[in-house]
């Protein structure tokens, strides 16, 4: 059993670094060299459709506002997102892809769909629900994790 976690460890811990490398390497192409992971990680946040505002962004992504602050000055001037004050409470700020930024949104979004389908071309239906499973205990201990229960 030993010989079975030190497999699962260094496999998962391989294939984060290996995932987080080349994913940049993938999406960060000649013509989005302007841009970080991380920038293409706030684009995604923001969506293809109307937006929203930072608070919600902010959320999604699990940094505060400040942080985002940041980020969202640097994909304003490269021209990638696009910033608006509500009218009713000047406060709350509104952000939203420009074209340019939505076409970087389907730049990375092409990229994850051509991750997720090799994987599915490799299992067969039985394979499937053990892949899900696996996922969901992933995604469990993470949430956990970040709030702080697994410390």
């Amino acid at each position: 059993m030993e010989n079975v976690y030190k497999v699962i460890n260094d496999t998962l811990v391989n294939l984060i670094n290996e995932i987080w490398e080349l994913e940049e390497k993938a999406i960060i192409t000649e013509e989005f060299k302007d841009i970080s992971n991380n920038d293409m990680h706030v684009i995604e946040a923001i969506g293809m459709g109307e937006g929203g505002n930072m608070s919600s962004i902010a959320k999604k992504l699990n940094i505060t506002v400040g942080s985002l602050t940041i980020a969202m000055n640097s994909l304003v001037n490269k021209k990638y997102v696009e910033r608006k004050r509500s009218d009713e409470d000047r406060r709350v700020v509104y952000v939203k892809l420009t074209p340019k930024g939505k076409q970087a949104y389907r730049h990375h979004e092409d990229y994850h769909e051509r991750m997720t389908q090799a994987i599915l071309e490799k299992l067969d239906e039985t394979e499937l629900p053990v892949l899900m499973k696996m996922l969901d205990a992933l995604t469990e201990f993470f949430k956990g994790y970040s709030k702080g229960s697994n410390l």
